[in-house]
């Protein structure tokens, strides 16, 4: 039975695409930290759309974890056809003021071990006939660098964003392809657990969506192959926009709906 493997699986939109491809008849492999939250959550899938649900407690910080993901996955023989990677991380401090260490966890997390999953993974997909690669990234990516607090958050994510396309370019012709995921405002625990929900709090409700509908919109981006998903009509008209709009004018107004993130 065809697998999707899902980091970050335990909250927020990799939970949401944990259920949303459980519903469409696929087999789990899930990654998170949180063991007693993999349990149940593994268990109420199994229940919920009869499938098989396998998982494992590992740390994207830790530089082994992609290869033992990997390991632990093969050991099962599992039909990996879909990788979403999807784990987050968050420094809410200035630059200056972060340590050494938590930038490395961060570039970990968020950059290298995107990396390594996907290269462990490319010559399994590739024997098997092709498969889909999606990167949750963010619209970050496209909107003007932080002043004030996770400077390496937009520029690792405008990477990953280079690094689907650098996928799509070489591994297409072997029918896989990858899809970047981009979200913009999200109701999830991501901004009460890097301590950012008071910004989260100041955005206005209009520009917040859900994980699952960020989820619906990810997975069926995905499976039309697309490139880059941005979430939500409002982001993609913003996004679209920001071309024609000087960047000092663009801060003043991001930093008027974001509460205080480009000041």
């Amino acid at each position: 039975m065809e697998t999707a493997l899902i980091t970050g699986a335990t909250a927020g939109i990799g939970k949401s695409i944990a259920y949303q491809l459980a519903a469409k008849g696929y087999d789990l492999y899930l990654v998170a930290r949180r063991e007693k939250r993999l349990i149940e959550i593994s268990e109420d899938l199994q229940s919920k759309f009869n499938i098989k649900v396998s998982y494992l407690v590992a740390d994207l910080t830790n530089k082994e974890a992609p290869q033992n993901i990997y390991n632990y996955g093969k050991g099962l023989d599992l039909d990996i056809s879909i990788l979403v990677l999807n784990a987050g991380y968050q420094i809410n401090t200035r630059l200056e003021d972060a340590s050494l260490d938590e930038e490395e966890k961060c570039l970990r997390v968020l950059g290298l071990s995107v990396i390594m999953q996907t290269k462990t993974y490319l010559k399994d997909l590739m024997a098997r006939g092709g498969g889909h690669v999606m990167v949750v990234s963010s619209i970050s990516a496209f909107a003007p660098p932080s002043t004030e607090f996770a400077v390496l958050y937009g520029p690792v994510k405008t990477f990953m964003n280079r690094f689907v396309e650098s996928i799509n370019g070489s591994y297409n012709k072997t029918n896989i392809y990858a899809t970047s995921v981009c979200p913009g405002f999200t109701i999830t625990e991501f901004h009460s657990k890097s301590g950012t929900q008071d910004r989260m709090d100041k955005v206005p409700s209009y520009m917040k969506m859900s994980a699952d509908d960020v989820a619906s919109e990810g997975i069926s981006g995905m499976f039309k192959k697309k490139e880059i998903v941005i979430t939500g009509r409002l982001n993609r008209v913003l996004i679209g926009i920001l071309k024609f709009f000087p960047r000092s004018l663009i801060k003043i107004i991001a930093n008027a709906l974001a509460g205080g993130r480009y000041k």
